[in-house]
């Protein structure tokens, strides 16, 4: 059955999302900083990435998932720059509340959705991650085109509402999080730590040691 599909999509969206990681350290870093939509905008990126790798899989895109996994070193190795640089950035800022106006601007919530996105897109192990469940529960057997659609929505929803949750969570104690500048800057430093350790994790896992 179609919804049946679909409820299978959001189950496995969120089994990816939900597990601790440094987009969910970004994404409440930005809650926490520039308040719910900026928090949104992250989550979403992180979705959409989801959302993608589980098509890659789910379509049977074989010479694109085989190109993601022959170079998913150089990706994960990018990926772990990139987190060490957010978490270097961190540990060196200053703490700041954006202005209402700053925040949600367009620019800065698309900035925020695509530097997400590219970021969850750098961990080719999510397309690994696709093969293996499709595989071990005959998704690729069983399906027809038309409910491929709705797997895959559900898998972006799912995802969807596990970063809702998070940011919703994070907004509701935001103003005690960030009360005094002093609970700011532990924070910052806090997570940057935290998001060094995952870059580095990252980089050392790409170099196979």
């Amino acid at each position: 059955m179609t919804w049946e599909w679909l409820a299978k999509g959001i189950l496995l969206g969120v089994s990816i999302a939900a597990p601790v990681g440094p987009i969910s350290i970004l994404c409440i870093k930005e809650t926490l900083t520039s308040g719910f939509k900026n928090g949104l905008s992250c989550g979403l990126g992180a979705a959409t990435a989801d959302a993608i790798y589980g098509c890659i899989a789910g379509l049977g895109l074989s010479t694109l998932t085989t190109f993601l996994v022959d170079y998913k070193t150089l990706l994960q190795a990018l990926g772990g720059l990139f987190i060490c640089y957010l978490g270097m950035k961190s540990l060196l800022s200053t703490p700041r509340m954006r202005s209402s106006t700053e925040s949600y601007s367009p620019k800065n919530l698309l900035n925020t959705y695509i530097v997400t996105l590219l970021l969850t897109l750098s961990n080719p192990m999510t397309i690994v991650f696709f093969l293996g469940v499709f595989s071990a529960s005959g998704v690729q057997l069983s399906h027809n085109n038309s409910d491929m659609p709705f797997l895959i929505g559900g898998v972006f929803l799912g995802s969807v509402i596990w970063w809702i949750c998070l940011v919703g969570s994070t907004t509701l104690f935001r103003s005690k999080m960030t009360a005094g500048g002093s609970k700011q800057t532990l924070f910052n430093k806090l997570s940057g730590l935290v998001m060094l350790s995952f870059g580095i994790l990252a980089l050392i896992q790409s170099l196979g040691l």
